[in-house]
């Protein structure tokens, strides 16, 4: 938990500093984030973790910042949510540890409901939201 505060808090000091300047540079950066050439074992979670990043990252730097702090913290949540669902779902799929498994399915629960909420906040603010994953 503490480090879930830690990193929100650290996100949304990035949002607030800086993102006018962030839509202004050049998006290959994001490219040192690609993990697709990482050694790991096909089929694994690991593998699926980096995946969820890597779409999180791409997800992150697409979107059409508006300029306003709370609606560029809210759209930038979204994809960053939406990769720890995708990861604890990963998870799930290979868990064999009880707690564990609890944990991931919090994260999950806790997570939508949360993108489900800034959906809403951000229709409230009358900004458009990322699109929600295909199923």
């Amino acid at each position: 938990m503490k480090t879930t505060t830690t990193l929100l808090a650290a996100i949304a000091l990035a949002a607030s500093a800086g993102l006018a300047r962030a839509q202004e540079a050049d998006t290959d950066a994001m490219t040192g984030m690609d993990h697709s050439g990482m050694d790991m074992p096909a089929g694994t979670a690991t593998q699926a973790y980096m995946e969820a990043m890597d779409v999180m990252m791409s997800g992150m730097s697409a979107l059409p910042y508006t300029g306003d702090a709370d609606a560029d913290f809210l759209l930038m949540m979204i994809p960053h949510h939406q990769s720890a669902v995708d990861m604890s779902q990963a998870l799930l799929e290979e868990t064999d540890d009880p707690e564990v498994e609890a944990m991931a399915q919090a994260v999950i629960a806790t997570q939508e409901a949360e993108i489900v909420s800034m959906r809403a906040m951000l229709e409230r603010m009358g900004v458009e939201a990322p699109p929600a994953p295909a199923e």
